[in-house]
């Protein structure tokens, strides 16, 4: 099998969690803004889209070089190899973007990088006219930054974020790497009860049984990848038995999801059975101040309203009210919340253990953690 640097694309402030499943897979690598690279085979390209759960895309880095010129470009981008990559026939569309370089036309030079591929394959395949590209699709991105040209191939096709289990949404939601990650910040692990207090559309439950029965995120969707004729289906079969292998869907877990508006119950219920988890996940529509338990070591995570809009400020400040005190009971529990609410501690009337910077979309928000006790050990 061929050798390949693998890069994992992360949202702002998740590298660090990407890097971590990265080694989990047991590839080692180094962090960059914004993205994680690592070397790895065919079978690495398959497992990483399989596994990565905070993780956006898994590219393939197929040149890198400076660029000051459009020749520049052209020439470095018909040095490759694109043979080893594109058969006669690929699709191969080209986008691009461009940060602090010279050459800062993104159209001009996506089309200087598409006519340097075409060259490049005519020469290798003998061809003397067009191309078709009525085959399998290569998504190809040039990337500049500070006159360093990064040519890749997205080898994901539709984001890791779509896992393929949600059926509905409401205006604003989650998405589900992010979703991942906040679980993944916390101290929850499936011995303990985990509880969403604004559910929306189930994506912080739904993510957490993913996680708590081991089950590879991507298990249930397709891969752009899987077309292309150097990737065997038997490699993509091998990934997708050792991720049924180790998935343990007999492991009990104890998750609520609740929120206020009853239809996002239902979507709720919906998307758990789309992801095989409507027998596993609870769903309530109830009111925050309304949550109580008698289980102890809990762990909340929560995505409440931010109070962006100006009329929702005072409603959405009560509520992180209500949160305080009816949290504030739960002497055990450990909180985790995500908000862009810059007053949130005073509202909620406790400082944080830890506040942790993230951004939810274009949204800079700040993760603020109340670590409870640590649940005794079972001898």
């Amino acid at each position: 099998m061929a050798e390949y640097t693998l890069i994992a694309t992360a949202a702002m402030g998740l590298e660090s969690l990407v890097a971590k499943e990265v080694r989990e897979l047991g590839y080692e690598c180094t962090v960059e803004n914004g993205k994680v690279r690592f070397q790895g085979d065919e079978k690495a390209i398959a497992r990483a889209n399989l596994w990565l759960r905070t993780a956006d895309r898994v590219k393939i880095l197929v040149g890198e070089f400076k660029a000051l010129t459009f020749d520049q470009l052209f020439e470095g981008t018909k040095a490759i190899q694109w043979e080893k990559y594109l058969p006669v026939d690929a699709q191969f569309p080209v986008q691009g973007k461009s940060v602090k370089s010279k050459l800062f036309s993104v159209s001009d030079c996506q089309s200087i990088v598409k006519k340097a591929i075409v060259e490049k394959l005519k020469s290798s395949y003998k061809v003397s006219n067009w191309l078709d590209e009525t085959g399998a699709i290569f998504k190809i991105e040039v990337a500049l930054h500070k006159d360093i040209a990064s040519i890749t191939l997205d080898t994901s096709g539709a984001g890791l974020h779509k896992r393929g289990y949600r059926a509905g949404q409401g205006e604003a939601p989650l998405k589900e790497t992010l979703a991942a990650a906040l679980i993944q910040l916390s101290v929850w692990n499936p011995d303990r009860p985990l509880v969403d207090p604004f559910c929306g559309s189930g994506t912080i439950p739904i993510e957490a049984a993913l996680i708590g029965q081991n089950i590879a995120p991507g298990f249930n969707r397709e891969f752009l990848s899987e077309e292309w004729p150097w990737m065997s289906e038997t490699i993509w079969e091998e990934a997708r038995i050792e991720a049924e292998d180790l998935a343990d869907y007999d492991q009990p877990l104890e998750i609520i999801g609740t929120d206020i508006d009853h239809r996002m119950i239902e979507i709720s219920k919906t998307n758990a059975f789309e992801a095989g988890f409507g027998d596993l996940i609870q769903f309530k529509q109830m009111q925050v101040k309304d949550f109580h338990s008698d289980k102890n070591y809990g762990v909340i995570i929560g995505n409440p309203p931010y109070g962006e809009r100006l009329g929702d400020q005072k409603q959405v400040e009560k509520m992180y009210q209500d949160m305080g005190n009816t949290f504030g009971s739960l002497e055990t529990w450990s909180v985790y919340i995500m908000t862009s609410h810059e007053g949130f501690e005073n509202f909620y009337g406790k400082k944080a253990t830890k506040k942790r910077k993230l951004f939810n979309g274009f949204i800079r928000t700040d993760f603020y953690q109340y670590w409870g006790p640590r649940p005794p050990r079972n001898n």
